[in-house]
């Protein structure tokens, strides 16, 4: 008879996956873990929420595979202290994964539409230490502060200095740098005393950023 507490499958799979692939953090695998992937997705594509596969979301945007959200987030460190500034929220989905890590998640989005259905995904999802921003990520409004960890999810040509600016002593800043159309390197920058100390980690696919606010959608 099967168990009612058993975790389903594709669960299991997901889990072993990422295992296999390299993730060792136990935080990291938790909070994957922990968050409902399949809630961050349009019902079509529920059926494959637990594969390791990117998936459509609206606006012609991405939710990334678990595999690359579980080894940025791994390589970002998070402490529970710490202050996440999450540039492109998209879903939802990894800015609630890092909000399991993090005291707390500033997410920017340019797309209403995303912006808002995120912020509703996470607040029936009770994540409520995220704050999703409709705004350009290259260009915050005042007020927001520094930050302990910064992610760029989309690709950018160079590394964002007004992202860097934002970067408290000690903090580290992961984007995935390169053209548009092809492949980009995901790039690890931690501020240390005075110099900032780059180191390339994989090559990754991610849509281009745009700059501004999106006027439509």
């Amino acid at each position: 008879m099967h168990s009612s507490v058993a975790a389903p499958p594709e669960k299991m799979m997901f889990q072993l996956s990422l295992r296999r692939r390299g993730i060792s953090d136990r935080g990291v695998l938790q909070a994957m873990e922990a968050v409902p992937r399949d809630r961050f997705v349009d019902p079509i594509h529920r059926p494959n929420a637990w594969r390791d596969t990117a998936l459509p979301i609206p606006c012609g945007q991405t939710l990334s595979q678990p595999f690359v959200i579980a080894y940025m987030t791994e390589q970002l460190r998070i402490e529970p202290a710490h202050r996440v500034l999450e540039i492109g929220t998209g879903s939802g989905y990894h800015a609630a994964v890092l909000s399991r890590l993090a005291q707390s998640v500033v997410s920017v989005e340019r797309f209403r539409t995303l912006a808002d259905r995120a912020r509703g995904r996470l607040r029936e999802l009770n994540y409520g230490n995220v704050e999703v921003l409709l705004a350009d990520g290259f260009a915050l409004p005042d007020g927001q502060g520094t930050f302990d960890r910064i992610l760029v999810t989309v690709a950018v040509a160079e590394m964002p200095q007004s992202l860097l600016d934002l970067l408290d002593p000690g903090g580290v800043l992961i984007a995935p740098i390169g053209p548009a159309s092809g492949r980009q390197t995901l790039i690890r920058v931690q501020r240390k005393d005075d110099e900032l100390i780059r180191r390339p980690l994989v090559d990754v696919r991610f849509v281009a950023a745009l700059p501004g606010v999106a006027r439509e959608l």
